[in-house]
Parts: C-alpha cells; sequence; structure tokens
C-alpha cells in the first residue's frame, strides 16, 4: 500500500548527460574534420606538428562523430524512447549512470590515443585492445539496461522504435567483437587474428554494417519515435515499418563487400555485395517513404517548425543517399568512383545529411521535455542553425561529387600510347578548389552546433536555477 504511494518517474537525469554531451562531442568532432578538410586545402596546417597530421586527426574526426557525437546522442534517445514507450522507469539506475560515464571515458580515451599513433589501423575500429575491452563493457551493460526496460514494461506492445533499438544494440555488439579480436604484445599495440583479404572481407563486414546498425538502425529508431511526435500524427502505416524492418536487417549484412570491388576478394563475393546493396534499396526507400508520408496534412509545418524541416530533410537525404550507395555498389559506376571523393561525398551526404539532421531535430524535440521546459529558448535559433547546417551540407556534398567525378575522369583518361593522359598532381590541381568549398560549408556547420549548445544551455537556465521536476509515468497504462 505504502509504495503505491510512492510516484515513479523516468531517469531523465542520464538523458540529460548524454544530450549534453552529443552536443559537446558533436562540436569537437565536427571542428577536428573542418581542420582535417582545411589540411587537405592548406598542408600547412599541420604546423610540422605530429599529432596534428591528417592521418591521425582523421580517424579522430570519424570516431568523434560517429561514436561521440552519434553515439551519445543515440544513448540519449534510446534511453528517452525506451522509457516512454514501455510505461515505466529504467531498469537499472546504476547501469545507466555506468554506461554514461564508461561511453565517456572510452571517447576521452581516444581523444587521447588517436592523435599519438596509438591505433589498430582498421576504419571505424582504429582503438586499440584495452579501449575496445571497455567498449564491450560498455555495450553490453547498455544492452542489459535496454532489454531489462523491455522486459519490464506496463504495456504488451512493442513499439517499432524499439525493435530498430534493439537490433542496433546486438549487431554493433557482434560486429565489434568478432571485428576485434586481436593478440595483444603490450599495452598499446595488439595484432589483429585474422590476415590478408579475410581481414579485409571481416573489416568491411564490421565497417558496412557499422553504417547499417549503428549510422542507420538506430537513427530510423529515432525517426520512428520523434517524426510522429513532431508531426502531432501517427505513423503513416506501423505494418509498413515492420516489414521495413525485417528487410533492412536481413539484407544489410550481406552488403559489406561492395567495399571491395576490383580487389582480391573472389570475384562471387564482390558480386554479392553489388547485389544486396541493390535490394537493400527498398526497404531503405520505404522507411524513407513512412517518415514523409506521415506529414501528409500537415506539411504546413515546414513553413513554421524549423524542427520540422530538419527531420524531413534529413529523409530526403536518407533516401537520396541509399539510393546514390546502390548505384555506387555496381561495379561499372564503382569503376568510376572508387577511391574517389564521389565517395567522400556520399558519406558525407548520409552523415551530414541523413544522420546529423535527425539527431539534431530529434535533440530539438526531446531537449525541453528533459529540461523541464514547454519549448525551446529559441525558436528563431533553431532556423538559423537549419540554415546553416543545409548551407554548409550542400557545399560540402557538392564540392566533393564534383571533385569526385573530376578525378574518376580524369584518372581513367588514357592517350593513343596506352599512358595515363594526367598525372595525379593534376587531378589534386584541378579539385583543390573544391577542396576550399568543403572547408568553408564545414565551418558553416561547425556553426550551426555552436548556436545548438548555446540555445540548449539557454533552454537548460531555468531548470539550473529551480531545478527540474521528475518526469511521472502515466498510471494505469
Amino acid at each position: 500500500m505504502g509504495s503505491a504511494l510512492v510516484p515513479t518517474t523516468y531517469n531523465d537525469k542520464v538523458v540529460r548527460q548524454f544530450l549534453a554531451a552529443a552536443v559537446f562531442w558533436g562540436i569537437v568532432g565536427m571542428a577536428v574534420g573542418v581542420l582535417a578538410a582545411a589540411q587537405l586545402a592548406w598542408p600547412a596546417l599541420n604546423f610540422d606538428i605530429p599529432w596534428l597530421t591528417y592521418s591521425r586527426i582523421r580517424p579522430l574526426h570519424t570516431n568523434g562523430v560517429i561514436f561521440a557525437f552519434g553515439g551519445s546522442a543515440l544513448m540519449a534517445s534510446c534511453y528517452y524512447v525506451v522509457q516512454r514507450t514501455c510505461h515505466t522507469r529504467v531498469f537499472s539506475d546504476k547501469i545507466a549512470t555506468f554506461t554514461f560515464w564508461g561511453w565517456q571515458a572510452v571517447l576521452v580515451s581516444a581523444v587521447i590515443t588517436l592523435p599519438l599513433g596509438i591505433t589498430q589501423s582498421k576504419e571505424y575500429a582504429e582503438l586499440e585492445w584495452p579501449i575496445d575491452l571497455l567498449i564491450a563493457i560498455v555495450w553490453v551493460a547498455f544492452g542489459v539496461n535496454f532489454f531489462g526496460t523491455l522486459v519490464k514494461r506496463r504495456i504488451r506492445h512493442i513499439y517499432v522504435a524499439n525493435w530498430y533499438y534493439g537490433a542496433f544494440i546486438i549487431a554493433v555488439g557482434l560486429l565489434h567483437i568478432v571485428n576485434n579480436i586481436a593478440i595483444p604484445v603490450s599495452l598499446g599495440k595488439s595484432y589483429i587474428v585474422y590476415s590478408g583479404a579475410v581481414d579485409a572481407m571481416v573489416q568491411w563486414w564490421y565497417g558496412h554494417n557499422a553504417v547499417a546498425f549503428f549510422l542507420t538502425a538506430g537513427f530510423l529508431a529515432m525517426m520512428y519515435y520523434f517524426v510522429p511526435r513532431q508531426a502531432e500524427r501517427p505513423l503513416w502505416s506501423y505494418r509498413f515499418s515492420i516489414v521495413n524492418f525485417w528487410a533492412l536487417i536481413s539484407m544489410y549484412m550481406w552488403a559489406g563487400s561492395h567495399h571491395l570491388l576490383y580487389t582480391a576478394l573472389p570475384d562471387w563475393v564482390q558480386s554479392v555485395g553489388m547485389i544486396f546493396s541493390l535490394i537493400l534499396l527498398m526497404p531503405s526507400w520505404g522507411s524513407a517513404a513512412n517518415g514523409l508520408m506521415t506529414y501528409n496534412g500537415v506539411w504546413y509545418k515546414l513553413k513554421t517548425d524549423p524542427i520540422t524541416r530538419f527531420m524531413v530533410m534529413a529523409l530526403v537525404f536518407y533516401a537520396a543517399a541509399t539510393f546514390e550507395g546502390s548505384m555506387m555498389a555496381i561495379k561499372s559506376v564503382n569503376a568510376l568512383s572508387h577511391y574517389t571523393d564521389w565517395t567522400i561525398a556520399h558519406v558525407h551526404s548520409g552523415a551530414l545529411g541523413w544522420v546529423a539532421m535527425i539527431t539534431i531535430g530529434s535533440l530539438y524535440a526531446m531537449g525541453p521535455r528533459v529540461f523541464g521546459q514547454s519549448e525551446m529558448y529559441s525558436t528563431r535559433l533553431i532556423n538559423v542553425h537549419f540554415w546553416l547546417h543545409v548551407g554548409g551540407t550542400i557545399m560540402y556534398v557538392f564540392a566533393m561529387w564534383t571533385a569526385g567525378v573530376t578525378e574518376g575522369v580524369m584518372w581513367r583518361k588514357t592517350l593513343p600510347t596506352g599512358s595515363l593522359a594526367y598525372s595525379f598532381m593534376d587531378s589534386l590541381r584541378a579539385i583543390h578548389p573544391f577542396y576550399i568549398i568543403r572547408a568553408m560549408g564545414g565551418g558553416l556547420i561547425v556553426g550551426g552546433m555552436f548556436v545548438m549548445a548555446w540555445n540548449m544551455w539557454r533552454t537548460y537556465a531555468p531548470a539550473r536555477v529551480s531545478g527540474i521536476e521528475p518526469v511521472a509515468i502515466p498510471q494505469g497504462a
């Protein structure tokens, strides 16, 4: 009887912590990316300092934006969504606290080790074995907390966003552990157990499925919760979302070998990667269409609500980037795009257009709720952020598209004698102006993140003074 009188509340403290971390690491990771882009345009900007060389700050940038910014945002939204869709408090407050501080320890370790050159030299998996072990421990704890919350849910139904979060947690854990099996030889050095073409295959099974389950499934979970909430309408087709879920997770695992076209990998493996990459277009466009169609009848929100603009533009970029990825997996197209900046354009069309925009929109949507406010401090600043981000993304992507096609055409051009018509330096001089445009676009994006940080800080200000009231879980659900 006594326990029934004590109201149960959500644990939004861990959500606020991860939200703040996402904004902070977003600024850091993207600023490092601007420095890397600037170094490609003006190489002297490494200042002859070893830990500022491009080869060391580039993995710092990718880890910063994927795992620090993206990872913190995913954990923030996951803890936010799973409690509200299950109508129960998170399974364990202590585990929630551990996942936050454990994940931040991973990120700080990356900031220290990568500039020092302590690395496994594996794309998106550069961190050495002690940090890999910590990642595995934190990730398992995160999984226990998520699935434990699902088990104690107060309603029978499991909302589709939680399906995507669950797949994201299970698959990323599996990918991380298998790809990072290594033999340590010292505290800062280890050797991967795989070798040659097998190592390449395992790495890009991991690398592309990090895109699939970290940068797609997790952020689709955000989309499936926050888009209907922001549109104030039910999801266009709930059944369609489940079909897309099973299609996506069953096909994505097979597509990684399209990163290794025209390499020593067996040709049939390359073909399997190409075929599944083409099939993947269907569930990818299905999710994009489901999100966009949810706005049917409320398209006027694009005029009045900048958060809606972020979400709609994210879905447009998701549809465009997935189409482009499927086309680039075709061998004849890949013969032109491989190793060029077209690949960089594609990656950032997805990263800045889809991932960053759905993340920013979702953080703006849940920020006031976890800060105990009715709305963000300034809608006008959200609008400023939107145009800075969109403008920077378009500058970046179009510059790299142009540079990539220019490189591909110049590298393939031959003289009647069979020799190359252009040297590598000729192609580098031709694309140099586009590298400058890319750096400028990145600067706009970082500027937008500073605007977001200020807006979040001002939104949080009243709560710092008065304290944040706990959010009660609906009773009788």
